[in-house]
């Protein structure tokens, strides 16, 4: 479709509609409950957001040809004893669907967390598709699961993707393809490498002597650096008077097995930690790290990407970021010794250089942390509506496996 109108449900600040507009759609209505989220979304579209979709009855809402909704992942209590509409009944997802029975959209497109497809048991999914199905929409089997990292886009994030079409027009539309060579990602393409707006972002004095420490960590002990959590309080000795049968078995295997990281790095330890200790930064989460770049050469912490998290200095290699969260967890870049901006952050989720940011950081963090990935959204509204999407434009190719193996229905 050249010329369409759609609605953006929860639309937190617009992913979906930059999306759909560069595919020539008209937004004629938008809802989001979060207030920051509205005052962006005016600011950007010059469109006032709706509050609760909740509160808001069906027949309120224009006509429109296409619904698209990033919407909040709920237990459905009732999950998989297809009581059709009932079993969504109390969830955000019921808003979708009495909105689509009210209206017939031609198309549907939904995204959500990767957790969705394998939820209790699949029984959500199967609930989703089913009252999908019911209202009148062919919907795939399963969803698709995609993430930005895949076509070039330098973040790791996986996501589900629902498209659903009308029956009338059709049949559900498959994902038959695959990145062409798994995109190439490279981190600097998003980054700023010059100007005082970065100096707010810089590692402070402390923090720069907190990953040093850590540092000369991995840079001393005995290889392999351990896949495990590496828990300072715990780099010591077993106590025997200690009744580790007590404990959750996970927390019991990682206190063992720093005890054997102590044990076989004792004489450097021994020196280490008395001067880690001496950080005013090195205790709680701060004096844990989570190695996650594998088996590497000569490894420094500086070449990685990291973050600080309730479960310690998080490390990963530097092809891509991890995914952007709701909460402030910003991704330090080693090589550049600060946090990603804000603007760096609408880069790693597509939007373009001309959105306005909300003007205080943790707010724009928080938007981007929840929003869809603009160019996944386009992908996939591009295909969904157009019988000649052209997959190389995305960076894909058609995936001969899926195309002689269709799921069975």
């Amino acid at each position: 479709m050249k010329q369409f109108k759609f609605i953006d449900l929860f639309c937190g600040i617009g992913g979906f509609h930059q999306a759909l507009s560069s595919l020539g759609g008209e937004c004629v209505f938008a809802s989001d409950i979060d207030k920051s989220c509205r005052e962006s979304y005016e600011v950007n579209y010059g469109i006032k957001a709706h509050g609760d979709i909740t509160a808001i009855a069906a027949s309120d809402i224009p006509q429109f040809d296409v619904l698209c909704a990033g919407f909040p992942c709920q237990s459905f209590s009732k999950a998989g004893n297809r009581k059709g509409i009932d079993d969504a009944r109390g969830t955000l997802f019921f808003d979708i669907l009495r909105i689509a029975k009210e209206h017939k959209p031609k198309y549907m497109l939904l995204e959500n967390v990767r957790n969705l497809a394998s939820h209790d048991n699949g029984r959500t999914w199967k609930v989703i598709r089913d009252n999908l199905r019911d209202i009148g929409y062919s919907v795939p089997h399963n969803p698709v699961i995609f993430s930005p990292h895949q076509v070039g886009i330098p973040q790791h994030r996986e996501r589900v993707f629902i498209m659903c079409r009308r029956k009338d027009l059709g049949d559900a539309v498959d994902f038959i393809f695959k990145p062409d060579g798994e995109g190439v990602c490279r981190v600097d393409s998003i980054l700023d490498t010059k100007g005082a707006h970065l100096k707010p972002y810089m590692l402070s004095k402390s923090e720069i002597e907190l990953i040093n420490i850590w540092n000369e960590f991995i840079q001393n002990i005995k290889a392999p650096l351990p896949g495990f959590p590496v828990w300072a309080d715990r780099l010591k000795e077993l106590d025997p008077c200690e009744d580790l049968d007590s404990l959750p078995k996970w927390k019991s295997n990682f206190i063992i097995k720093n005890s054997l990281l102590y044990e076989k790095n004792k004489v450097f330890l021994d020196k280490w930690l008395p001067k880690a200790r001496k950080l005013d930064l090195f205790k709680g989460s701060k004096a844990m790290l989570e190695w996650q770049v594998g088996k590497i050469e000569n490894p420094d912490l500086w070449e990685n990407i990291m973050q600080f998290r309730p479960s310690g200095l998080r490390v990963k290699k530097p092809t891509y970021l991890p995914a952007l969260v709701a909460i402030t967890q910003t991704s330090i870049v080693g090589t550049h010794k600060r946090y990603l901006t804000p603007r760096e952050c609408a880069r790693m989720q597509s939007f373009p250089e001309s959105f306005k940011l909300h003007e205080k950081d943790r707010q724009a963090y928080k938007q981007f942390g929840n929003s869809v990935n603009v160019k996944l959204v386009r992908m996939f509204a591009d295909l969904l509506m157009n019988d000649s999407f052209d997959p190389s434009e995305y960076g894909l190719i058609v995936d001969s496996e899926k195309v002689l193996k269709p799921p069975i229905d």
